[in-house]
Order: structure tokens, then C-alpha cells, then sequence
């Protein structure tokens, strides 16, 4: 690990250079490539900094301990020692954090997709329940939320809605939601009281810049939806929608969401965009499948993920057998436990991973 650090810290170093560089400063094009990668490591570099001079200072007062003569002097270094002790080893945990992190932090933003499931009316409703726990959840984090496009159901559900998330940690933190979600509970259809599972499915897809994904216009075929107007001249000329079909790989993306046209061309354009990054992702995983990004589970839409028991106020997440008996706050936004449980399992089996490898080195 901290072989690592030290190549980050030097880099970064040379990134500053080069930032006060005025040939580089002259040119836009590799200024704005050297400020994003200078960006992308400056976090990781001072704290490492931090827990170098931390390790300095815990050496000195370690001498100072060992040459005291005087219980005055040795008590004040033994305090300071066991100060010392644990700042490091805080830093040493953001460090493996940090470490563990980048591959999410690359990503500034990330579509989900929800889509219901198996349940007809009720399971669109459940998609519209998941879309309001993530929504509220981006709200208490600071992350800045946007519908990309939806499709209601007739009782105000979700057949399903794609909606951008942006912010510091926004990917980090949701990777993990991919998959399938079931849900058990009397649906406001049911008459008679009984119990039903229902289900949806959600999509986690990392947002990346225009530079990493090249579509071609070629590649493109873009049809413009239209319903009927209120009729007479109307009718047939109300644009309502944008289609985008990528020939190569078969994806098709609607957005209605917006009035202009220009906009839900864009729309569209960053959620093809997401999702042929995605599969060239998926693809990737599935060919390092025992040292993939998330061990937590495979991405799958068809894998189940999580129940979400109302009846019992019990959500189980079954990648990594945690229950917890508040999901009427976790559906409300407040879902920081399971989100923390998540990322602490993957911590530990990432860390578990790297043993072996650095040991072998």
C-alpha cells in the first residue's frame, strides 16, 4: 500500500509543477487534463503527507521517551505517544479507505434506473416508493438529483424513471444498489388484506465524461416520438419524445421528460452513453470475476439483492445477511445503516483480497 502512496504523492507533486507550468498554462486542452488527474490524487497525497509527519513525530517522542531521564519528561512522551498512536492509525484507515475508494471516485455523477418488476400496479408503485427513498437520501447527503425520464402507471407508480445523481461520494455510495428488489406488503389494490411480493429492479450506472465513451453519429439512429394534440390541426404534430437507438450495440434510450427537444436529445444521450459504459464494465468484471470492483454481489438486474418486509418493518439485504427492523425510515431516505453496512463488508473483503497479493510481493 504504501508503495502506492508514495508513486500518488510524487505524482502529485509533479501535477503542481505542471499546473504552475505557463507552457501548460497556455494551453486549455492539457491544462484541464492535468488539473482533472491533479484533482483526481490531491486527497490521497496530503494525507498521506499527514500520516508521514504523524509518523515523524511519533519516532521523535518514542526517542524522547527511550532518553528521558526524569518521570517528568517520560510521562509527557508517553502521553504524546498514545496520542500519536492514534492518529496514525485513524490515518492509516482513511488511507485503505481512500485506496479501496478511487476506482468509485473517478465517477462525479450515476444513473439509476428503476423499473417494476413482477406485480403489475403494485410493483410500480414500489418503484416509485425506491425512487423516493434514493431521492431523499440524495437530499440529506447534499447530491443533486434530476429525472433523466419516467413512465408513470395509472395509479401514480413508476413502470420506471431514470434520474441522474451528482455530489461528492454519490457513486461510492449507491454502487451497490444494482439488482433485484422484492417487496412484501398488502397493496392498496388488495381488497381483502392479504400479503403480496412484488418486485423491481434497479441500475447503477456510472456517469462518465465524453471523453471515455466515443459515439459515433453514424452509429446513431434518432426518431422523434409524437402523440396527438387535442385534435384538428394539433393532432399528429405534438413532439413528445426523443428515441435514440445505438446500431452497434442494439441499446435503446427514450426521454419525454422535457419541453425541448434539444434537451431530451442530451438526456437521452447521457443514459446511452452510461449504459454502453456499463456493459463494457460488465464485461471487464466478468473477466477478472475474482478481483471485480464490488465483491459484494455481480450488478445483475436478475440477482435478488434485498426484501423489503413492511408487515415486519424488516429490510434484509442478501449479499450480506444484515436485517434491520426500521424500514419505515430507510424508505423515508434515512438509510445510512444500510448503506454503511455495505460499504464496511466490502471493505473488509477487499482488504482480505489484497492480503494474499501484497504478501506474495
Amino acid at each position: 500500500m504504501f508503495e502506492r502512496l508514495e508513486e500518488i504523492l510524487v505524482r502529485c507533486r509533479d501535477l503542481e509543477s505542471q499546473l504552475a507550468d505557463p507552457k501548460v498554462i497556455g494551453d486549455a486542452a492539457r491544462y484541464k487534463q492535468v488539473a482533472k488527474e491533479y484533482g483526481s490524487v490531491v486527497k490521497l497525497a496530503r494525507k498521506y503527507d499527514e500520516y508521514k509527519r504523524v509518523t515523524g513525530d511519533l519516532e521523535v517522542a518514542q526517542a524522547l521517551l527511550d532518553e528521558g531521564t526524569d518521570a517528568e519528561t517520560k510521562s509527557y512522551a508517553d502521553a504524546e505517544l498514545q496520542d500519536l498512536r492514534g492518529k496514525r492509525q485513524k490515518l492509516q484507515t482513511d488511507l485503505e479507505d481512500m485506496l479501496l475508494d478511487s476506482a468509485a471516485a473517478q465517477y462525479a455523477s450515476l444513473i439509476m434506473e428503476i423499473r417494476a418488476g413482477t406485480g403489475g400496479e403494485e410493483a410500480a408503485l414500489f418503484a416509485r416508493d425506491l425512487y423516493g427513498m434514493y431521492t431523499h437520501y440524495a437530499v440529506k447527503r447534499g447530491w443533486k438529483t434530476e429525472v433523466m425520464s419516467a413512465s408513470a402507471s395509472d395509479l401514480g407508480g413508476f413502470r420506471e424513471i431514470a434520474f441522474s445523481v451528482s455530489g461528492e461520494g454519490a457513486f461510492r455510495e449507491l454502487q451497490f444498489e444494482s439488482g433485484g428488489h422484492r417487496v412484501q406488503r398488502v397493496p392498496v389494490t388488495e381488497a381483502q388484506g392479504r400479503i403480496h411480493t412484488s418486485a423491481a429492479t434497479v441500475a447503477v450506472l456510472p456517469e462518465p465524461d465524453e471523453v471515455e465513451i466515443v459515439i459515433r453519429d453514424e452509429d446513431l439512429q434518432i426518431d422523434t416520438m409524437r402523440s396527438g394534440g387535442p385534435g384538428g390541426q394539433h393532432q399528429n404534430k405534438t413532439e413528445s419524445g426523443v428515441r435514440i437507438t445505438h446500431l452497434p450495440s442494439g441499446l435503446v434510450v427514450n426521454c419525454r421528460d422535457e419541453k425541448s427537444q434539444h434537451k431530451k436529445k442530451a438526456k437521452a444521450m447521457r443514459v446511452l452513453r452510461s449504459r454502453l459504459y456499463d456493459m463494457v464494465e460488465q464485461k471487464a468484471r466478468s473477466q477478472r470475476d475474482a478481483q471485480r470492483r464490488t465483491l459484494i454481489g455481480s450488478g445483475d438486474r436478475s440477482e435478488r439483492i434485498r426484501t423489503y418486509n413492511f408487515p415486519q418493518n424488516r429490510v434484509t439485504d442478501h449479499r450480506i445477511n444484515v436485517t434491520l427492523y426500521n424500514l419505515d425510515t430507510i424508505i423515508a431516505g434515512d438509510a445510512d445503516e444500510l448503506v454503511k453496512a455495505l460499504l464496511d463488508y466490502d471493505r473488509k473483503q477487499q482488504l482480505a483480497l489484497a492480503a494474499p497479493a501484497a504478501a506474495a510481493r
